[in-house]
């Protein structure tokens, strides 16, 4: 009989009103429960008006019922000071208060933090500035914990459609520090029922990111009524490494004619964990993603029609002249899914959801004839360019930065894996973007086969169910054999035959 822990693992909570620590807490007990684990939880309100957050504290014994054989150990209510082994605060200024209280210390705690800040009352009532400074706050946990991971959680859980306690879910679960497997948190979200598919996709990406090791990835606070122009966002292209800086400048200019100086932050922002890596696979991961934030959806198809440059294309090389007049008409067919990218999530999931049943989708479209060159047509599609400023609030774009967040999750943990193998296998992956392109039927066969990709390769990779080196050629081969066939008949035989090969050496045993 083996002997018991000389003490359980010891996690204090803090979480904000409406962030859900209640169910973080219920989450870890259920895992702890369903891996056979001793635990106990408690919970100390805290008060309104954002003067406060609700402090939860679990102790997970790390052995189990069996394991003690009839033992039963006896658990704190309370936590103690220089006692608590994870601190995870889901705001940045929280981790600060826990850290005064005494409840981190340089011997013991990990700090599992969230880097977004929700601002006090005494911050939002100065005459000035009055935020704390967020790089005094880091510097306190990098002085006083023995270990942290920040994350960027609520750009996660914005990203994949949760709440921010399932990405700490996630990445408490990648900490390592708990005996919990990740298919024990898994289930215990599936057990809690309630918008379990977004809460697994939160956990996930909090997972990936936890495995990363990420540095802080938070977008850069400017002060109040400042605004970035596209020369400072030139400026910061400077920090990236000289092999990546040309690529990144021009990801900068793209976005910005594309989007806005805001949009081409997110950006760099997203580039800055790769900055230190790979400068390989920093220069393709910023190719490509500049390609990908610039998805085309109806505003930038839109956008391209009425472009001076095109007449002019049209005119130089189509026509062979020069000031004579003409006309354009686009022949356009769209269809639900491309009506509902602009419309606001909720309401274009509901016409999709409701057009599946009925099974419009892929059948039904509007067939269009647009005078581009006549007054009414051109301005048909002016009005539609100028939604730019709507594109964050549509379901195309919550679509696509989803999407994104997850490829580059993918390519963060495969860079972890190993030194040389790992950089690889994150190049692979960073080059199966090439795959989804365009829009309507064109986006979705690409959309349809990288996820093919992920589920049968990727992922299996990531998980060490496939070797590096097969899993490297693999992926190669899946994302040549899709982009040699279009309708997806290459790439099917491609995966039965990589699932072949993978599954050889059990086969063998």
């Amino acid at each position: 009989m083996s002997a018991a822990p000389d003490r359980p693992i010891t996690l204090l909570i803090a979480a904000l009103g409406g962030e859900g620590g209640g169910v973080l807490t219920d989450w870890i007990v259920k895992a702890a429960t369903h891996a056979g684990y001793p635990v106990q939880s408690t919970s100390i309100p805290g008060v309104a008006q954002r003067t406060g957050a609700t402090t939860y504290y679990i102790e997970v014994v790390p052995a189990t019922w069996r394991a003690l054989n009839g033992r039963r150990p006896v658990l704190s209510l309370t936590p103690g000071v220089g006692d608590v082994d994870i601190m995870a605060a889901t705001e940045l200024l929280e981790a600060g208060r826990a850290i005064a209280n005494g409840f981190v210390t340089r011997d013991r705690t990990l700090m599992l933090g969230a880097t977004g800040r929700s601002y006090l009352t005494t911050e939002k009532m100065a005459m000035g500035d009055g935020r704390y400074d967020r790089d005094l706050l880091i510097q306190a946990i990098n002085d006083n914990a023995r270990d942290n991971l920040l994350i960027d959680m609520e750009t996660l859980a914005k990203a994949n459609g949760t709440m921010i306690n399932s990405v700490m879910l996630g990445a408490l679960a990648g900490s390592g520090v708990m005996p919990m497997t990740a298919d024990d948190f898994e289930t215990a979200i599936r057990a809690e029922g309630k918008a379990a598919d977004a809460n697994l996709r939160g956990f996930r990406a909090g997972l990936a990111a936890a495995k990363a090791r990420l540095p802080v990835v938070a977008p850069v606070e400017t002060k109040k009524h400042s605004r970035e122009t596209l020369a400072d966002l030139e400026r910061a292209t400077t920090a990236f490494p000289e092999a990546a800086r040309e690529i990144v400048l021009e990801g900068v200019r793209r976005l910005v004619a594309y989007q806005s100086a805001r949009y081409a932050r997110l950006y760099l922002d997203r580039l800055a964990p790769f900055a230190g890596g790979d400068p390989i696979l920093l220069r393709e991961t910023a190719r490509h993603l500049a390609v990908r934030m610039s998805f085309e959806d109806v505003i930038r198809v839109a956008q391209a029609k009425i472009a001076p440059e095109r007449f002019a294309r049209i005119a130089r090389e189509e026509l062979k002249a020069s000031g004579e007049p003409f006309v354009i008409t686009d022949f356009l067919k769209p269809g639900i899914d491309e009506f509902c990218q602009i419309l606001p999530p909720r309401l274009a999931r509901a016409i999709l959801r409701l057009a599946a049943r009925r099974g419009w989708l892929g059948r039904v479209y509007f067939g269009m004839e647009v005078n581009t060159t006549s007054v009414t047509g051109f301005l048909r599609f002016w009005l539609l360019a100028k939604l730019r400023g709507w594109r964050p609030h549509c379901h195309r774009y919550h679509e696509e930065q989803a999407a994104i967040e997850n490829w580059l999750g993918m390519i963060r943990g495969a860079a972890a894996r190993s030194p040389n193998l790992g950089s690889d296998l994150a190049r692979e992956i960073a080059e199966c973007a090439r795959l989804i392109k365009g829009y309507g039927d064109t986006h979705a066969r690409g959309t349809a086969n990288f996820a093919s990709i992920e589920t049968q390769v990727i992922r299996p990779a990531l998980a060490g169910a496939i070797p590096l080196p097969l899993a490297i050629d693999a992926i190669a081969s899946a994302r040549a054999a899709a982009l040699a066939d279009p309708e997806g008949e290459s790439l099917t035989r491609c995966l039965a035959a990589i699932a072949a090969q993978t599954a050889l050496p059990t086969a063998a045993e």
